[in-house]
């Protein structure tokens, strides 16, 4: 029945015409909305979040997390573990990057406008530090593009693989982007999970269920090794195995090696493009970053199979033109610490790496695994009295401390919070404190 069907049999003839008008107003203001229906493009943005991104803190909502607080302040430094610490107090820039920068400005507009796929020169470089690095040759001319950052070349490779309709394999947990590109492009992402925590040799990743979204027609596959967020290295078996589905199904591969120089003690690493798989199904991303402390110059390399390096520079074109070109030259100093100098670091995040381990190790109820490479811890939490999201931003309100949620890596990682570990000892140590301290203070009975 309509409003005014109903309200015309509740008032009389004889009543005033103003009351049933008034009426009638009162009832249009007081019906139940419409649900609210977004747009395709709307859709296509919405699971784009980066409230959790590095430096994107500030806009965190803290009065939704206010009313759960318990307790006072913790006192102590900031701490930030959303990303790693890039400077003299904490990890610098690796040696001589300033001076490689200012040398590609001083070299004007022959550095600024490059190819789309950067400076041959440095191409040509890079190359032959990586085919060496990786054990398997790589063509300056035709297999590599420089991009700003490995960020964008994850972006680039994927969307010159993806498309609308496509199922695309990722692994839970995994960097954060990947499963956001794959539903940015239209895609549908096939989760497999990688059970790291129940396993101590390799990531654990659940080749059973890769074998069967090979077999089910995904095309193509993309996974970080070392593991981000959990630091695990894939074992031999797993990247061999990975090797025979991809060859045999015809799958295309996208590996992120980012922290593949950053391995700790007695570790080992085995290369994907040098075991055997077809090398016209793989695209590697490597760059300068968390590891050398570069990562504000926004340098990337991917590397593989000549048609899509090929898309990528085409997708580049439209996107960016090129990586900014000044910094394109502190490429050169890449592989080219000097002696002793990766050791070092390596050294410097195990130390670090082992006291925040001993905190973790120390909290009852919480679960996490050494990494292996990389400077990121995973730790499980336990059981709290406030969601997840929840205890993520008290963190910061009352310890000053900065994590991001698990649910970045995957949606079934709500009680996991991620470390980046790249920072000031001292500090990270006692910011990890201050976690342990209010997990007691929140901690589920």
């Amino acid at each position: 029945m309509s409003t005014h069907m109903y309200l015309s049999k509740r008032f009389s003839p004889n009543r005033p015409a103003w009351l049933y008008i008034a009426a009638c107003a009162a009832a249009a203001c007081i019906h139940t909305p419409k649900e609210t229906v977004m747009t395709p493009i709307e859709e296509k943005f919405h699971g784009l979040g980066v409230d959790n991104a590095p430096g994107q803190e500030i806009r965190k909502d803290q009065d939704s997390a206010a009313a759960l607080a318990i307790g006072a302040m913790v006192e102590g430094p900031a701490v930030d573990f959303s990303h790693g610490d890039v400077d003299e107090d904490a990890f610098a820039p690796t040696p001589g990057a300033l001076d490689a920068f200012i040398e590609g400005y001083q070299r004007g507009g022959t550095q600024a406008y490059t190819e789309y796929r950067g400076n041959a020169e440095i191409r040509a470089m890079v190359a032959g530090r990586l085919g060496t690095f990786t054990g398997c040759p790589v063509a300056p001319e035709n297999e590599l593009i420089i991009t700003p950052g490995t960020q964008s070349a994850l972006f680039l490779a994927v969307m010159s693989l993806v498309t609308a309709g496509d199922r695309v394999a990722i692994v839970q947990p995994d960097y954060f982007a990947n499963r956001k590109l794959v539903a940015f492009a239209g895609a549908e992402a096939v989760p497999i999970t990688m059970d790291h925590l129940t396993t101590t040799e390799g990531a654990g990743l659940d080749l059973t269920a890769l074998e069967a979204a090979f077999r089910s027609g995904v095309k193509t596959f993309l996974f970080s090794n070392p593991n981000n967020p959990a630091g695990v290295v894939y074992a031999p078996a797993e990247i061999a195995a990975v090797v025979r589905l991809a060859n045999t199904h015809g799958v295309t591969v996208i590996v992120d090696q980012l922290y593949s120089r950053l391995l700790y003690a007695g570790q080992t690493y085995t290369h994907l493009r040098a075991s055997g798989i077809d090398p016209g199904q793989v695209v590697t991303i490597m760059g300068p970053s968390k590891t050398e402390s570069l990562s504000g110059f926004r340098l990337g390399v991917a590397f593989g199979a000549p048609h899509l390096i090929a898309r990528m520079e085409k997708l580049q074109a439209i996107v960016s033109l090129r990586a900014p070109g000044y910094c394109q030259a502190v490429l050169r100093t890449w592989f080219a610490e000097g002696e002793g100098w990766m050791a070092h670091r390596i050294a410097q995040h195990q130390a670090i790496r082992d006291d925040l381990l001993d905190v973790f190790h120390a909290m009852e109820g919480a679960r996490v695994r050494a990494p292996q490479a990389g400077s990121y811890l995973f730790p499980r939490l336990p059981p709290l009295t406030v969601p997840a999201s929840a205890f993520v931003r008290l963190l910061r309100a009352q310890a000053g401390v900065t994590v991001t949620p698990g649910t970045e890596f995957s949606p079934c990682a709500a009680d996991s919070i991620r470390l980046n570990f790249s920072q000031n000892q001292e500090r990270a140590r006692l910011g990890a404190a201050r976690i342990a301290l209010l997990v007691e203070r929140y901690r589920r009975a």
